[in-house]
């Protein structure tokens, strides 16, 4: 017994250092993230079409290994208000079938403020459209950098995908992991995902950032000034008017 227990402690103390040594923690400044990967990732330049038909640039970092797959897509919305005013310039056809593409024509420009504001939510729709079995969709957070976290089961060969989806510096974030239905979560690459700034440098907030707020504060501001209240957003009648509504 003593001699078997020594035979599986050897082997163990081999093949443990060599399994942790195949992850590492890769640090890209020129987009901002950082993550544990099992491998050195492939790098691939791509197009992102935003809910608002913007194709904006985008790369791909990825890493297969037999059925496990690591993927992180990047999408750059700091694009999205040119790609979107030029839409807007064009002229559409009078009844507007494709209006979120053309923008507010009358207005001058695109709709890329609702572009930024939705982008989550849009990458998780893309989510959502897969043949899979939605088993988690929450708020969550990396490093306080708000997001969307989800969970699904393929319906065809049972995998689990892991993914978290967050907007940081106008950039879209789409960290996901897809592993075989009977292996486990792939937890070195969930936790490790986080964000640096341009000398790589981690970056960790102290409250919960929201990039929209944080980056534009001119258009989305943090407090929004009360117009009014009652029906419509108006004074109710015979009501006496809010302090500072209407102006």
């Amino acid at each position: 017994m003593r001699v078997t227990a020594l035979l599986l402690a050897s082997v163990l103390c081999v093949c443990a250092p060599a399994f942790a040594q195949d992850w590492d923690q890769y640090t890209f400044k020129e987009d901002g993230f950082k993550v544990d990967f099992p491998a050195q990732p492939k790098v691939a330049t791509t197009t992102f079409k935003s809910e608002y038909g913007a194709d904006l640039p985008a790369k791909v970092y990825s890493v297969d290994q037999g059925r496990e797959h690591y993927k992180v897509t990047i999408a750059d919305y700091t694009q999205a208000p040119r790609i979107l005013d030029e839409n807007a310039k064009k002229t559409c056809p009078t009844d507007y079938p494709d209006e979120r593409s053309c923008g507010l024509v009358n207005a001058g420009r695109g709709y890329w403020k609702e572009d930024l504001a939705g982008a989550v939510l849009w990458a998780t729709v893309g989510f959502l459209q897969r043949d899979a079995k939605l088993t988690h969709l929450a708020f969550a957070w990396q490093d306080l950098v708000q997001g969307h976290e989800i969970q699904m089961i393929n319906n065809a060969d049972k995998s689990r995908t892991f993914g978290f989806i967050a907007m940081h510096k106008d950039h879209l974030y789409i960290f996901e992991a897809t592993v075989p239905g009977n292996a486990a979560p792939p937890g070195l690459f969930q936790q490790s995902a986080g964000w640096v700034d341009a000398n790589g440098n981690g970056v960790r907030y102290q409250s919960i950032y929201s990039d929209v707020y944080a980056e534009h504060p001119d258009v989305f501001p943090g407090q929004p000034k009360l117009t009014g209240q009652g029906r419509g957003g108006g004074a109710a009648p015979g009501a006496t008017p809010a302090p500072g509504a209407g102006r």
